[in-house]
């Protein structure tokens, strides 16, 4: 799956993946084969970190 270059719209697009159908980011990322790091640097530099508890970037 190609993710969105926009941060803010791979931020929703994560999230709402996440939210409506993985348990966790590395379900994500392994279903959907795109890589985790690039997932994780790429928002954070936007500003987003990942909570695992609440399984979202916030």
């Amino acid at each position: 799956m190609e993710l969105p270059k926009d941060p803010m719209m791979l931020f929703s697009v994560i999230n709402m993946k996440l939210r409506d159908f993985y348990p966790s980011l590395d379900a994500l990322c392994e279903d959907l084969q795109v890589n985790k790091s690039d997932i994780v640097s790429r928002l954070r530099e936007a500003g987003f970190e990942y909570n695992v508890e609440q399984n979202r970037f916030w």
